[in-house]
């Protein structure tokens, strides 16, 4: 799973020439709550929007409004962007993991996406939950069977057998490990009842910790 595959396409970006008050403009307009800035195709910083309410005039300024919208269109981006902005930024050909390592270590909400040093778009928290969503198959019909096996070689060969003789299929498939000598596994199976699945399980020795409908995980 790439980035290139979650990502925002074709991202509204400024310069440092964009003065504050089209800067918020294209965020309203645009719904977005980042914008990349360029300067000669290359990428120079990010501007969000909590940037923007922090250089902003407070609401408990005694300007009037018209003092305020002069100062928000004479206020440019680069009046208060540093020359040089360290920018985290990931290939649009990394996996979807590495972005939300690199979000969370840094504590960004969002990564500007390159291929071949070109801007080509943006990921955000909302993209690695679409992401994380559809790993777990959490839109998927199906049965949720959580249980606990020893966390020792061909442990997952062994209940994909005991799926298989049934004659269901295993849509999705998550490791969870807490340092133990036992690991969590979560199964998505295609199949309205798992019941007898369940029950096999448990005739091989499989903990069952919780078993859920597709109609469980809908809003």
């Amino acid at each position: 799973m790439l980035v290139r595959n979650y990502m925002s396409t074709n991202p509204v970006t400024i310069t440092r020439k964009t003065t504050v008050a089209d800067a918020l403009d294209l965020m309203r307009r645009h719904n977005v709550r980042r914008l990349p800035v360029m300067e000669n195709n290359e990428l120079v910083g990010i501007v969000t929007d909590r940037d923007l309410r922090e250089i902003s005039p407070s609401p408990a300024t005694s300007l009037s409004i018209f003092e305020l919208n002069y100062l928000l269109a004479k206020a440019k981006i680069g009046d208060f962007l540093p020359k040089r902005q360290k920018v985290h930024v990931i290939d649009a050909d990394a996996y979807i993991e590495e972005a939300a390592l690199l979000m969370r270590e840094h504590k960004v909400g969002a990564l500007p996406v390159t291929s071949n040093g070109e801007l080509v778009g943006i990921i955000t928290e909302t993209n690695i939950f679409d992401a994380f969503i559809e790993i777990m198959g959490l839109k998927e019909e199906g049965c949720r069977i959580s249980l606990e096996a020893e966390d020792q070689p061909g442990v997952l060969a062994d209940i994909a057998q005991v799926i298989g003789t049934l004659g269901s299929n295993i849509s999705r498939i998550a490791v969870f490990r807490n340092g133990g000598p036992k690991a969590k596994v979560v199964l998505r199976i295609k199949t309205s009842d798992g019941t007898d699945i369940v029950e096999k399980l448990k005739e091989h020795g499989y903990k069952i910790l919780a078993v859920n409908s597709y109609e469980e995980f809908r809003p």
